[in-house]
């Protein structure tokens, strides 16, 4: 979705102008409208898959299947979470939050980041202490449960899949759901293994070589979520190149108090002052560097401040 915002320059004293991106520079990359439908879909199923295992739990007499509903559920409250995250995102901004609400999608992808890795950790400890004394299990009910966790968080995860490298919450909510696919996975192999050879071991087994999985494919998650809420430079963007392409201006002389950090999950913004040669100005230089920021880096919220190149003032002494 993009938003234009036509504004005019502003002069701020001898040698200063401020630029901010005229007519059309403020390209932003939100996550499709479909996916607020996609969101419905997912928590609607999951919803539904944690109903079935609490019956099939209390009717089997199998508290793992009880205890795996109290996760999915968890599953539910990230999906609200990402969605809520992912409306505040294109609330416009107030007098008092001048940004809007997109950071909101930011906390939303480090709160499933960490969601998903306490899960995971309450089920390797789980597995530890099954490992230490293996529990007989209905293989049967647990593998037919497992099965439609795999279609139901799979079909969920699918519906994320598009918007998963372009938005953070939205890869949140997608790793969510993939981990929860592949958990049931594991589930259904430790099930069928167990229904021929009657290892129970295999069970906590497979759960903690899937918990070792998801922690390593979730880390990039959190870090990157991390990462942005402390203001660092945004994934795929190098700061260096960036300042480098504004000291290969033409006129520039040099830049200075060059900040990159991302607004949202899907937006990223910039201010910097240059040093404009003596006698220049920086009317026409402003749209081609908002253009090519956004082109070039994928930076669409540009403010440029140009200052003039003085000549040191004169010592007291010296002066006539």
């Amino acid at each position: 979705m993009a938003h234009s915002h036509d504004e005019q320059d502003h002069a701020h004293g001898a040698g200063h102008e401020h630029g901010h991106s005229p007519g059309g520079d403020h390209a932003h990359s939100h996550a499709p409208p479909n996916f607020s439908r996609a969101f419905v879909i997912g928590i609607v199923l999951n919803t539904g898959f944690v109903i079935v295992e609490v019956i099939y739990g209390l009717l089997a007499h199998s508290l793992a299947l009880v205890a795996d509903a109290g996760h999915n559920l968890s599953d539910v409250l990230g999906l609200f979470l990402a969605w809520g995250a992912a409306v505040l995102t294109g609330r416009a901004a107030t007098p008092h939050y001048t940004y809007g609400f997109k950071r909101s999608s930011v906390l939303a992808a480090l709160a499933n980041a960490i969601f998903l890795l306490v899960s995971v950790g309450a089920i390797a400890w789980e597995a530890l202490q099954r490992l230490r004394a293996p529990s007989t299990v209905s293989a049967s009910t647990i593998i037919w449960v497992a099965v439609v966790g795999i279609i139901v968080n799979g079909i969920t995860a699918l519906l994320f899949m598009s918007g998963r490298k372009n938005d953070l919450n939205i890869r949140g909510a997608f790793l969510h759901m993939a981990a929860d696919a592949v958990i049931s996975a594991g589930v259904v192999v430790a099930g069928v293994v167990i229904v021929f050879t009657e290892w129970f071991w295999i069970d906590p087994v497979v759960s903690l070589i899937v918990s070792a999985i998801i922690v390593f494919g979730t880390w990039s998650l959190l870090r990157e979520s991390v990462n942005l809420s402390l203001d660092a430079v945004p994934e795929g963007i190098n700061s260096t190149a960036v300042h480098e392409y504004l000291l290969s201006l033409p006129t520039v002389v040099d830049a200075h108090h060059l900040h990159i950090w991302g607004l949202s999950t899907t937006e990223v913004a910039l201010t910097v002052h240059l040093i404009l040669a003596t006698g220049t100005s920086g009317d026409e230089l402003l749209a081609t560097v908002n253009r090519e920021l956004r082109e070039r880096f994928r930076i669409g919220h540009a403010t440029i401040q140009f200052e003039s190149r003085r000549e040191p003032e004169c010592e007291k002494e010296d002066c006539a």
